[in-house]
């Protein structure tokens, strides 16, 4: 897809996040890696994902550097730690999504794995999901904090904050960004319910008949 395009699929998802109540106000941010290899684009900073102009999205380069556009979003480096980490990544979608910014507040979660195994379509688009140490928003050392765990994982979970999803392609991080949402909704109703999660052997039945490669 060429840049001109995925500028247009950046305003189209972002619109799409926005109008069903996925991101609010101007939270949230977007980036694509463009075909050439050595660059990406974000969306700027305090941009509406709802209202995105495709001639204004920020480019940089493979080091973070601004090229062109509007300034980039603050959180720049959260969409670089994961590019840098994980060569397949395509796209990254970091929001403040209701259901799953309310469980990265939750205390006493499972900082290796804060989700548990609810049904196979979190395991196969999330798998497991780690809870990156509280930072304030804009704080460069949580780039090194994503750093340490994006290699294995696809998609983190920033105490207090929200998730950031990595995918091969946007409408993959959209999607997985979207199931993530969900089962943080079902993990949520079902507190204090002693609900039946997914045990080992259905996990790896999973990772072999969908070939996942998940920690």
């Amino acid at each position: 897809m060429n840049e001109s395009a995925l500028r247009e699929e950046i305003c189209r998802f972002g619109k799409s996040l926005f109008d069903r109540g996925l991101t609010a106000g101007s939270s949230g941010n977007i980036s694509v890696r463009v075909d050439d290899g050595d660059s990406w684009l974000l969306t700027p900073t305090n941009a509406c994902l709802g209202t995105l102009d495709p001639a204004r999205i920020a480019k940089l380069d493979a080091t973070g550097q601004h090229l062109s556009g509007d300034a980039p979003s603050k959180e720049a480096f959260l969409h670089r730690a994961m590019y840098e980490e994980r060569a397949g990544a395509g796209a990254v979608v970091h929001l403040h999504s209701t259901h799953s910014a309310a469980v990265s507040c939750m205390s006493g979660l499972d900082t290796c794995d804060c989700i548990p195994p609810l049904t196979a379509y979190f395991v196969m688009k999330i798998g497991r999901l780690p809870l990156v140490p509280y930072h304030r928003p804009g704080d460069p050392k949580l780039g090194d904090a994503i750093r340490g765990l994006a290699r294995r994982h696809s998609a983190v979970l920033l105490a207090n904050h929200g998730p950031v999803v990595s995918g091969t392609t946007l409408e993959a991080a959209v999607y997985a960004t979207e199931e993530l949402e969900e089962t943080a909704k079902l993990f949520l109703l079902l507190q204090g319910k002693n609900p039946r999660v997914l045990n080992a052997e259905q996990i790896g039945e999973l990772k072999t008949a969908f070939k996942l490669d998940l920690p």
